[in-house]
């Protein structure tokens, strides 16, 4: 399996719940102003590696409580960028989605 983040596979475990949604809600802020820009190559990329970054947070234990609301994250994410948009998700609501994460991340530190 190809991966975008190669050396962050191990290391993602080590990162808190708010470090992994914050670090996905970029990627997702980065496919959505490229899709905005009409770069959908671009776009398309960064949501692969969105998708990616929430594989890897499904996958670390810590998170197991989380899952339902992951999963369910990616299910509107993938609705939104390859679907027909059936939970009417728009670009702001996305970014206040992630956007609390950022702030919660650096508490965390």
């Amino acid at each position: 399996m190809n991966y975008f983040h190669k050396n962050l596979i191990q290391r993602w475990k080590n990162f808190t719940i708010h470090e992994q949604m914050a670090n996905i809600g970029a990627e997702v802020g980065r496919a959505i102003n490229w899709r905005n820009k009409n770069n959908f190559e671009m776009s398309k990329n960064a949501i692969y590696r969105a998708l990616e970054l929430i594989d890897f947070t499904v996958d670390d234990k810590k998170n197991a409580n989380s899952l339902s609301e992951i999963l369910r994250m990616r299910e509107v994410l993938c609705d939104y960028f390859f679907g027909d948009n059936l939970y009417n998700s728009t670009d702001e609501g996305w970014n206040k989605y992630f956007y609390p994460f950022n702030f919660a991340a650096r508490k965390d530190r």
